[in-house]
């Protein structure tokens, strides 16, 4: 703490502000800014020795801050100096270090190539190392499945301060990496990845309904139809409560915004959506050609001049204060039923954005149990929750938490059960907080169900081969289970 970076590079990462007060936060005793796989094995060995935890942030994004808080002593490895991205056009592959942003990603295989991509999420700044080893959710899901079945080999260093690739750590902790949550089994220090093919040449909208230009009918059809579009078609419809004319906040309405990536030109987007989703009504100056990195920086809101190098900017995201939840849907919503959800949302002071994202396509045909993200055949779409406000203080905090926790309550019957599912990259200690947070394996089994459904009893057997002691472990790190 008495090097004049400390402060600085702690809050750096930090994106959600609800663990930047200094009073309730607890800080890290040292923090780790390696510049080679040999210093982050000397933080694991001496770590060990000390018996502190060890906390890796690669991008800071994690929604309950598990990546740079603990509630005892530890110490954060910060990744943001390992951020090399080695990208290779002719075997389609690329390299990325555990610190590299997912905008980072994007530029450096934009740099070399038009024609390739690589499925991840929306947002640039969030770090690979937990996007990819918690699933990675994105707009190319439809078509290539998520970042996790994209990933072809991977180092990472574990317990024993051993670096491991593919190979030397065998499949199953090969297959625990890629979905289970890194942090739970050691350090990974790179990824290798798979590129994907995409259009020089992509279409991209976004179409705005209000309930009174029949934003519920839109919805419901979108329901029926969002995963069973052309595999080159994701639409995600983003759900907010809107004031009608700006001054008075009496006079609301919900708005959802039909936003959509198409992995082809105009001319053959219009005739699909014609046949498969009139109801929206999408026509030709709704639609705009791009380039599939334009795409990306055009779903995350950049102005539309923006150069690509603005991808390369980490600390670019606004911060907030928030909290994020996370479902999926199996049987649609009906209208009454939606109905019911816009009545709630427009009677609450503070309501959280509801973002619905289509799976089907490659999601439906990859197994359950490929990666440990289960959320596949059977599943229409996911929600994310996202409540966020700027007033500082407990009270507030305490107010707009609530309301996103009573909403998500409400929604139970319209969403996935036994277990109700949720997408670990939306972390959430919420879950399971009736049986307490523990890290035993039957009291983590409640969320880890949620998270991971079958898989969570594989990914508890894996912890225990690799790391018996429980050494990588926070609130919601899988537990060892011993056989």
């Amino acid at each position: 703490m008495k090097n004049s970076s400390y402060s600085s590079i702690l809050k750096s990462s930090i994106q959600n502000l609800r663990f930047l007060t200094s009073t309730t936060t607890p800080k890290p005793q040292y923090i780790i800014t390696p510049l080679h796989e040999s210093h982050i094995q000397a933080a694991v060995i001496c770590s060990k020795i000390h018996g502190l935890q060890i906390r890796v942030r690669s991008g800071g994004h994690d929604y309950e801050g598990l990546s740079y808080t603990s509630d005892t002593p530890f110490v954060i490895i910060d990744m943001f100096n390992l951020r090399q991205v080695s990208i290779d056009v002719k075997d389609e592959t690329g390299w990325v270090q555990g610190g590299a942003t997912v905008g980072e990603v994007y530029y450096h295989i934009a740099e070399k190539s038009s024609m390739l991509g690589f499925p991840a999420g929306i947002c640039p700044t969030m770090g690979v190392g937990g996007h990819f080893s918690g699933g990675g959710i994105g707009s190319l899901m439809r078509k290539y499945g998520i970042s996790a079945d994209n990933i072809e080999d991977a180092y990472l260093i574990d317990v024993n301060g051993t670096l491991l690739n593919r190979e030397s750590m065998g499949k199953d902790l090969f297959w625990a990496i890629r979905g289970g949550g890194g942090a739970s089994f050691g350090v990974i220090f790179s990824w290798k990845i798979k590129l994907v093919h995409v259009p020089s040449t992509v279409t991209i909208f976004t179409v705005s309904k209000t309930l009174e230009q029949g934003a519920t009918d839109v919805l419901s059809n979108w329901q029926l139809v969002a995963d069973k579009l052309d595999p080159r078609l994701f639409i995600r419809a983003v759900i907010q409560v809107q004031t009608v004319d700006g001054t008075t906040a009496n006079n609301k309405t919900i708005q959802v915004l039909f936003q959509s990536l198409f992995l082809g030109t105009n001319s053959e987007l219009l005739p699909l959506m014609k046949m498969s989703f009139p109801q929206l009504g999408v026509v030709a100056k709704d639609c705009t050609e791009t380039s599939w990195i334009k795409s990306a920086m055009y779903l995350n809101n950049f102005p539309v001049d923006s150069p690509t190098t603005a991808l390369l900017n980490r600390s670019l995201q606004s911060k907030n204060f928030f909290k994020g939840k996370s479902d999926f849907v199996r049987k649609p919503i009906k209208d009454f039923q939606l109905e019911k959800i816009w009545k709630l949302l427009l009677q609450e002071d503070q309501t959280p954005v509801l973002i619905w994202e289509p799976l089907g396509g490659r999601m439906s045909e990859i197994s359950e149990s490929a990666t440990p993200f289960p959320h596949r055949f059977g599943n229409l779409y996911n929600i994310q929750y996202y409540m966020w406000w700027q007033e500082e203080g407990l009270s507030a905090a305490v107010k707009h938490v609530g309301s996103v926790q009573r909403f998500y309550k409400y929604m139970r019957p319209y969403v996935s059960s036994s277990p109700r599912g949720a997408y670990v990259n939306y972390k959430d200690l919420d879950l399971g907080q009736n049986e307490g947070l523990s890290t035993s394996y039957s009291k983590a089994r409640v969320w880890g169900e949620m998270y991971f459904k079958n898989n969570f009893a594989r990914l508890a057997m894996v912890k225990g081969k690799v790391d018996p002691g429980n050494f990588f472990s926070n609130k919601q790190s899988i537990p060892p289970l011993l056989v």
